[in-house]
């Protein structure tokens, strides 16, 4: 028996010290990898300077400009289809001095922004009656679906009739691309509010509208701010479209008529003029909302 006894205490012995063995083992290893490293310095990799990504920038628009003339001196490019950087110049000097194109250009950001303030506030407040009735948002929902996947573009040459050539038709093309977007963001938002921060604050005898006011929205507006950015886009381009189909000025205007006469050369003006239109407003509306949020944060955490 006492035999016995000792062979199985040297057993649980062995089959215990191997387990130890094996992490002394490995500490070791750890051990010698933190030595070798303490000398090492971490890198991290440098960010790029405002500065340096404009010059990038500028140097990639450069370099599209050089490559496109040098074709079309060499013959690579067909000048007829795609014209060429010194014709395009000249003709921007024309059109910068003789023609329409500052008032073509006010015109095209007026409706813009118009179509982006009216779509960006009525999406908001679609969206946010949804709160208020789960039977009318059901209800709503689908007829929201069904107008976001109609095109709009489809809806240009009615809009136009409706409204007539001037400036309102372009803000109704720039409403009706802006105003879904927004009521399907603000209704994700309204939806994802925590539902016990609710039941928190009916329990403390808050009022419905105590709840809209003091939760609901301030959850909500971060979504709404979010969305800046891609509504001014799309207030832009239905004012193009609506200038496209019938319109008295615009730079959307100036390019079709460009294009109904072959000047190929005014068509990349007008572009030219319109992608630094579209810069410049997506540079303003970012810079707002970087405002709002930061406003918006601040009076959420004094509150």
């Amino acid at each position: 028996m006492r035999d016995e006894l000792r062979t199985r205490m040297m057993s649980k012995s062995s089959a215990g010290a191997q387990p130890a063995g094996v992490s002394a083992i490995v500490g070791r290893t750890v051990g010698r990898r933190v030595e070798k490293s303490r000398g090492r310095i971490l890198k991290v990799p440098r960010k790029a300077s405002s500065a340096e990504l404009a010059a990038w920038q500028v140097g990639i628009v450069v370099a599209i400009f050089g490559l496109w003339q040098l074709g079309a001196s060499l013959g690579w490019v067909n000048v007829f289809f795609w014209s060429e950087p010194s014709l395009i110049w000249q003709k921007a000097v024309v059109f910068l001095q003789k023609g329409d194109a500052y008032t073509d250009t006010w015109y095209t950001v007026s409706a813009t922004l118009l179509g982006f303030v009216y779509g960006t506030v009525g999406g908001a407040v679609i969206g946010l009656s949804f709160w208020w009735s789960r039977t009318y948002a059901t209800v709503a929902q689908p007829f929201v679906i069904v107008f976001h996947a109609i095109p709009k573009f489809a809806l240009a040459p009615l809009v136009v009739l409706v409204f007539g050539i001037g400036m309102p038709s372009k803000v109704a093309m720039g409403v009706a691309l802006t105003i879904v977007v927004t009521i399907l963001t603000t209704f994700a938002a309204v939806r994802a509010v925590d539902q016990d921060s609710e039941r928190l604050m009916y329990s403390l005898g808050a009022s419905r509208f105590q709840v809209f006011t003091k939760l609901v929205v301030p959850s909500v507006m971060p979504w709404i701010i979010a969305s800046l950015r891609v509504n001014i886009g799309l207030a832009l381009a239905g004012a193009i479209v609506g200038e496209f189909i019938s319109s008295e000025h615009g730079l959307g205007r100036a390019i079709l008529y460009a294009g109904q006469v072959y000047d190929i050369a005014l068509i990349w003006v007008g572009v030219i003029i319109l992608s630094v239109v579209a810069v410049l407003m997506y540079v303003a509306v970012a810079g707002l909302e970087r405002v709002l949020l930061r406003g918006f944060m601040h009076g959420a955490s004094f509150q």
